[in-house]
């Protein structure tokens, strides 16, 4: 093996690495994809852009985005069994974080496959940051949720509004 194949073995571990961390953040909140699904994502994304590096690398990497995209829909259309009088099969959208999650670890590795560490590392620790900040201390301030029951919500009607309306 020459000197070229360990830097591009490197690039895959270094991808590996930052997106099974972002795979594992996901398992402890519980996603449907975690630390196998986005590491894999990672590497398969490394290993296309060190591909692409010497031929058509905008083209390369548009199909790692339209897979990504396929993965990310089936991660937030999935079918939930519904109890009532029968059993119904409905449709829900959950997991839109998750699938942007695997959109960015699709990026990073893409980035660590382009020999860019340092941006696929930064990204690493943005994407961490956004799925954590509620769950920081010390961060718990900018997380929207907080703050949230202090605005009033667009479409409710103020309560004598509402008391109006019913007499009416």
């Amino acid at each position: 093996m020459d000197w070229m194949s360990w830097e591009q073995f490197w690039r895959l571990c270094v991808a590996f690495l930052l997106t099974y961390l972002l795979g594992f953040e996901r398992d402890l909140r519980g996603s449907p994809a975690g630390d196998r699904t986005f590491s894999m994502i990672g590497v398969g994304s490394a290993i296309i852009a060190t591909l692409a590096k010497d031929g058509n690398a905008p083209n390369a990497l548009a199909g790692v985005v339209t897979g990504v995209g396929f993965i990310g829909a089936g991660v937030v259309f999935r079918p939930n069994l519904a109890l009532s009088t029968r059993w119904h099969i409905i449709d829900t959208v959950k997991g839109v974080t998750t699938a942007a999650t695997i959109f960015a670890a699709a990026a990073i590795g893409a980035a660590c496959g382009f020999d860019r560490l340092l941006l696929g590392a930064g990204g690493t620790v943005l994407v961490l940051l956004a799925l954590e900040v509620r769950h920081i201390p010390l961060l718990r301030f900018a997380d929207g949720r907080r703050w949230a029951p202090y605005f009033a919500n667009d479409e409710a009607m103020p309560t004598e509004a509402k008391r109006n309306s019913e007499k009416a």
